[in-house]
């Protein structure tokens, strides 16, 4: 048995594929299925260590992305897309997996379209409320789609689609509060606050906490995921901020957290602020409240959509960028830290909209396709 894993260019697509592939690991043991292979191919591994600890067979496809303004480089991606499709129809033919398994994104398109052309089964899987272009293309041959919000079965053929949840990886899964405080050199008895603005950051958000650091180290402990790219601008900037305040010490910004210390920022946090992509569900999984900040220019509105969607549940409430300000943050946080009543029901809410089953189900799914292929 072969499955094919395509998808790529972010975090968003990349960690799904990840917790799908574990729990698919899973099944082959307990069903004790031999000589199974589990291929990905994208543009680029994201991380091989992963792949590695997971027994996956990494192939690099060439994908051109395309944008939906005007740049140069649309002209140039054209010609990567064509060689990434020959280059997949290639590998995909040489490996003839029993299925292929897409999770969308300009990455997987080579891919999936190899897959249609040599008439292997294609399942899809969609994590936001509005779908991206690749994933409403696939969903056309797709003999399965699995969404993570209802809404998007709007957007899909109804007797194909299945509503499972978004797959979230095992080793973030689980918060750990315990030692938490010691290991983050923070104080058990002060309200945490643990703010995620993704792997690339988020500018606008980092400068709002920064207006506003003074008066929330005088309440609060800050756990600050700045982006990898921001962490030294924001280092500088909250030393000068904060130089003459005896709270300096609550204020912990990191450029990225390894799973280890998202787990245990995920311990004692009392409140999460984030976007609302693929991390919200990891929110939902560790059952805490949150603030939701979406993108305003996302494709197709998504993001916005995915934050209303979540807040529909009681789990998070919302501010609009176009609303965010120093003051309006500042205030929402006060009011969510303050209220342990709405805290505790919107941490309830939370755990409910998480689907536990998502990877196993589409895992599962993945298999039974997989077995059906290969018994032709």
């Amino acid at each position: 048995m072969k499955i094919l894993f395509t998808g790529g260019g972010s975090g968003g697509h990349f960690y799904p594929i990840i917790a799908v592939i574990q729990a698919l690991n899973e099944v082959i043991d307990k069903e004790k299925i031999v000589d199974s292979k589990i291929y990905y191919f994208s543009d680029s591994p994201y991380n091989e260590r992963a792949l590695f600890e997971n027994g996956v067979i990494y192939r690099h496809i060439p994908a051109g992305k395309m944008r939906r303004y005007f740049s140069v480089r649309n002209f140039f991606d054209v010609f990567k897309t064509i060689f990434g499709i020959i280059r997949a129809i290639i590998n995909v033919y040489s490996v003839y997996p029993d299925v292929v398994f897409g999770k969308g994104g300009y990455a997987s398109f080579p891919t999936l379209l190899a897959a249609r052309i040599l008439r292997i089964p294609v399942f899809i899987h969609e994590s936001d409320s509005v779908p991206g272009r690749t994933n409403v293309w696939a969903s056309k041959f797709a003999r399965r789609i699995a969404i993570s919000y209802e809404e998007a079965s709007n957007y899909f053929p109804k007797e194909k689609t299945a509503y499972t949840g978004q797959p979230v990886r095992k080793e973030i899964l689980v918060p750990i509060a315990e030692g938490a405080s010691s290991y983050l050199n923070l104080d058990p008895s002060v309200p945490t606050l643990m703010i995620i603005c993704g792997s690339q950051g988020a500018e606008l958000i980092n400068n709002v906490v920064l207006d506003i650091l003074p008066k929330l180290v005088e309440k609060y402990q800050v756990i600050h995921q700045t982006g990898n790219n921001n962490i030294g601008n924001v280092e500088k900037l909250s030393n000068v901020i904060l130089e003459n305040s005896p709270n300096k010490e609550r204020y912990r910004p990191f450029g990225y957290l390894n799973d280890l210390s998202m787990r245990m920022s995920a311990g004692i946090s009392s409140l999460v602020i984030s976007r609302a992509g693929s991390t919200m569900f990891e929110i939902a999984a560790w059952e805490l409240p949150s603030i939701v900040i979406p993108i305003a220019d996302s494709n197709g509105d998504h993001q916005r959509r995915n934050a209303f969607n979540y807040a529909r549940s009681g789990a998070c409430t919302v501010i609009e960028e176009s609303n965010l300000s120093p003051s309006v943050l500042l205030a929402s946080i006060e009011k969510l830290v303050e209220n342990k009543e709405l805290l505790k029901t919107m941490s309830a809410a939370a755990g409910k909209f998480y689907q536990p089953k998502a990877a196993e189900t589409i895992a599962r799914g993945l298999v039974e396709m997989a077995l059906q292929h290969e018994a032709r």
